[in-house]
């Protein structure tokens, strides 16, 4: 079974058994034997999926597979949440982590860059837009590039201790604040698009 029409294969398959669940398919890829699934909760959810969930999708899509002789040489499923810091392929990925501060490597310069951290503040089925703090011009600067020319992508989790209640935040946190532009994204305007990942 070529690859595209695999994966067509699991995507119908596991689809209605995420909805039975409440929760989405994030990504799906065949690749070196192991057919990958990564299934999240719907946008805007505070908890991600927990481990009786994907072990719940693991003999619920293993039995559909296996019942189905959808892969017909040997493969290892498996499973799994995006995590904290999610790898960006589609343009529904992107699409759906706007306001998220990310990592973006190119596979051509565009204006002496190759990589790009800020913020990404729009998303289109062809183009991703990030924010850049820029020293040169003294503020943000957003730079649109084309998804095909994206090499690799990812969310960037930041690490950050939570102040205690009733405390206020530490310079650090509202020095980062600040020069971001406010006590949020600059973009806290952007809302993310409703999609079902693919």
């Amino acid at each position: 079974m070529a690859g595209a029409t695999l994966i067509d294969t699991v995507v119908s398959l596991v689809e209605p058994i995420l909805a039975d669940l409440g929760l989405e398919l994030y990504d799906c890829d065949f690749a070196g034997g192991t057919l990958k699934v990564t299934v999240d909760t719907p946008t805007g959810q505070d908890k991600g999926v927990d481990l009786e969930q994907l072990a719940l999708v693991t003999r619920l899509l293993g039995r559909e597979l296996d019942h189905g002789e959808v892969v017909t040489q040997r493969y290892t499923l498996e499973v799994t949440s995006p995590g904290l810091e999610r790898t960006l392929r589609t343009p529904a990925h992107f699409r759906r982590e706007v306001g998220k501060d990310v990592n973006v490597r190119l596979r051509t310069d565009i204006d002496g860059r190759r990589r790009l951290n800020g913020t990404l503040v729009a998303a289109t089925d062809s183009t991703a837009t990030v924010r850049l703090l820029d020293d040169v011009v003294n503020g943000p600067v957003d730079v649109t590039v084309s998804i095909a020319d994206i090499e690799k992508a990812r969310t960037v989790f930041v690490w950050a201790p939570t102040p205690k209640p009733g405390k206020p935040a530490s310079r650090s946190e509202k020095s980062k604040r600040a020069a971001r532009g406010g006590s949020s994204h600059p973009n806290a305007s952007v809302q993310p698009a409703e999609v079902s990942a693919v």
